[in-house]
Formats: C-alpha cells, structure tokens, sequence
C-alpha cells in the first residue's frame, strides 16, 4: 500500500486498447513447467512456484529437462515458459507419453528443439469477442489440436499482444455454457 504521506509520487498506469492484436492458443491442461538456461548454459527446471529436480520433481519434468539437457539448451539463455502435459497429468490427453509444450508463440515455430512442442495457435489477429466465442465453440466441437481425438478440451488462452496480459478462457467455467 502507498504511503500518501511520504510524498512519493504514483502515477496512473498506461491504458491499453482493447481492440489490438490477440494470439488465441488452446490452453493444455497439464502443469505449469519452466526451463532457465544461464548464460554459461546451466539448466534448471521449474514448476509454477519453484525450483523442480529429480529428486524433488513435478510429475517427472526435472528427469526429463536432465534427459534432455543438451538439446534444450538450444531454447538459450533465458526463461522458458510451457505445459508439462500428457500421461498421468489431469486429463492425460489420451497420451502414453508426456510432452513440453512452450507458450511463446511468436518466438518459437519449427526451429526449436525436437523434444519441445508449442501450444496450438487457433487465431492471430485483432481482437473481436465474436472470434473468442466461435474459437472456442470449434474447440468444444471439434475437441483438442495440441492432441487430435481428445474431446474434452480444457479451453483458450488469449494473449493481448498491445498489453502483454494473457488472459484465460475455460469451457466449463468463464460463462461458457458448462
């Protein structure tokens, strides 16, 4: 809370417009994983709120960042943010296997380390309410594109890309019918 008698000075925050560019992506139900890589190319692996290692691991992602080290140090140095998804993860996907999706969109397409995917992107382009709502009617209908066949998506992610704010959209909750 701001000391109003200190006499510091607190300005108002920069509004943003709301009818910019968006990136809508399906949003993966698994958990939330990071990958820090130093700039002398140390590796650690992270969950939502700490630090993950193989002894101390969330649902064997630390294991697999040090299985995978070497390629993904090829992300560079940096924080690298994604969805550990898949085999025995909340709603599996009907996988065998789990899978690192990263969240960047815009920074990470087909040169990227094989081991790592990227969240499906649904739309890119201006914000419109409309396209949220058919987006994700196509994503209950026609179920999951991070895993083809898998008809219980959990929902969208939309990245306000002129605020830098993402926001979440789930099928059953949010006011979406479920």
């Amino acid at each position: 809370m701001t000391d109003h008698n200190s006499g510091e000075f607190n300005p108002f925050p920069k509004l943003y417009r709301l009818f910019r560019e968006i990136v809508i992506s399906e949003k993966i139900d698994g958990t939330n994983a990071q990958i820090v890589i130093t700039d002398s190319g140390e590796i650690r692996a992270g969950s939502r709120n700490k630090w993950v290692t193989p002894k101390d691991d969330n649902a064997g992602f630390a294991k697999w960042v040090e299985a995978n080290q070497e390629e993904l140090k090829r992300l560079g140095p940096g924080q690298h943010f994604g969805e550990w998804w898949g085999a025995g993860i909340q709603r599996n996907y009907g996988l065998k296997e789990k899978r690192f999706s990263l969240f960047n969109t815009h920074r990470w397409g087909e040169d990227r380390p094989a081991c790592c995917g990227v969240v499906p992107v649904l739309y890119q382009g201006m914000f419109s309410e409309q396209t949220i709502k058919e987006t994700m009617e196509g994503l209950e209908k026609n179920g999951s594109v991070a895993s083809p066949g898998f008809m219980k998506p959990e929902g969208l992610v939309i990245f306000h890309v002129h605020s830098g704010e993402i926001f979440k959209y789930t099928l059953n909750g949010d006011g979406h019918k479920g």
